[in-house]
């Protein structure tokens, strides 16, 4: 067994190297459905069914935890599976809540009614998948009030980053910022709401300028999921970890080690 971690193609690597470099003794499972990517532009319930479906292989594979690295399949999946019943033994859990308890300056776990915080404006970046759902808003609206969130669907972005095409992807973050501060020309903090913008992070960051803080979800899930760790041993899982694909694993382990800097090596799922 292993803890698992779930992404529509790339993105979730991002989550991955967080989680790995904070719990260096966990084992990892890592599964991209790189065949389907990206989910970003498909209905919910077609990313409900496909996520649904990754999740369970992962089951099949050995893991007890899967984390839906995966910012569409948390806002379209995650609820629907939670509440439809889980197998005895198993857990899923998403990306949100660790960037929002973040941004909400609340500490894990918090589960205090929604008070007034500092930041009242934030900009939201995400695929149009994510945004046409609102769970965002809706996760924010458990936590905080009076908070201004304007959306910019990121369309092209995750496509650039999966086909490697990295100068194509800044022109469009820089593309999608201009269009954001049309709507909300002085964001306090910008949420990059999809796993895979962390690789574009520099440029949100540099398009958006250096008084607005950037949050991203790498370190956030992964500090969030060592807390769970410790809250819950058993679900630790033992064994082997691995890197698997519905895609071609050689062409994904080539994206993959470019992405990390490190030598990455995918099999079939």
């Amino acid at each position: 067994m292993a803890v698992g971690i779930f992404d529509s193609g790339l993105g979730g690597l991002t989550v991955l190297n967080a989680a790995q470099a904070r719990l260096p003794d966990v084992n990892f499972l890592y599964y991209g459905d790189n065949a389907r990517a990206p989910y970003g532009v498909r209905d919910a319930e077609d990313v409900y069914q496909l996520t649904k479906a990754a999740v369970e292989s992962m089951w099949d594979k050995g893991c007890d935890l899967v984390i839906l690295a995966c910012n569409t399949a948390s806002a379209a999946a995650l609820r629907r599976m939670q509440e439809g019943g889980l197998p005895k033994g198993k857990r899923v859990l998403g990306v949100f809540v660790p960037l929002i308890e973040a941004l909400t300056e609340r500490q894990w776990g918090d589960n205090s009614p929604p008070r007034e915080v500092a930041v009242q404006h934030v900009a939201l970046f995400a695929t149009p998948a994510t945004v046409a759902s609102r769970a965002f808003q809706r996760e924010l609206a458990f936590r905080a009030i009076g908070v201004d969130v304007e959306a910019q669907s990121c369309g092209g972005v995750v496509d650039a980053i999966e086909d490697g095409d990295l100068i194509l992807a800044e022109a469009l973050v820089r593309s999608h910022v201009d269009a954001l501060k049309r709507k909300m020309p002085h964001p306090e903090a910008a949420i990059l709401g999809c796993t895979h913008y962390p690789l574009m992070e520099q440029t949100f960051q540099e398009a958006l300028g250096p008084d607005v803080q950037v949050f991203s979800q790498g370190n956030l899930v992964a500090e969030s999921l060592a807390d769970y760790l410790q809250r819950h041993p058993d679900m630790y899982g033992a064994g082997e970890g691995g890197y698997f694909t519905t895609g071609d694993p050689s062409r994904v382990s080539d994206r993959a080690t470019q992405f990390l800097r490190r030598e990455m090596t995918f099999q079939a799922a």
